[in-house]
């Protein structure tokens, strides 16, 4: 399978499903060692982030902390409610060893490949 990850929309009946969020814009990039999954979260810091894997599922989850702002909105575009993504992992990529970490609202996510679908020098006897 060439794809790191396939978006998955089931959702489990939990107490979450009453919450609500919207879906993060998400890049996924390839390189050598595995992949990189970026995930847009304005609003979110590391306090408000949670991510897991269960059952070879991704899933990331960011809850925003808005300011209070003092006066009565006349106009506003940015929603109040939290992210959430999940993805169905591809079995090339290595879950026990995926790193996060957040830069200015945006959750960069390393995937690594597993050893035994890394490309390898076979040398000739």
């Amino acid at each position: 399978m060439n794809t790191l990850v396939r978006e998955n929309r089931s959702v489990a009946s939990t107490a979450r499903d009453t919450e609500r969020f919207i879906a993060p814009a998400a890049s996924v990039f390839e390189n050598a060692e595995g992949y990189i999954l970026e995930v847009e979260m304005p609003g979110v810091n590391r306090e408000g982030l949670e991510i897991s894997v269960e059952n070879n599922e991704l899933t990331v989850i960011g809850r925003r902390s808005l300011p209070s702002i003092e006066g009565t909105p006349i106009h506003r575009e940015s929603r109040a409610e939290n992210y959430r993504r999940a993805f169905e992992l591809d079995p090339s990529i290595n879950a026990g060893k995926i790193v996060a970490k957040m830069d200015q609202g945006v959750v960069i996510l390393t995937l690594p490949k597993a050893e035994e679908v890394k490309p390898r020098k076979i040398a000739v006897s």
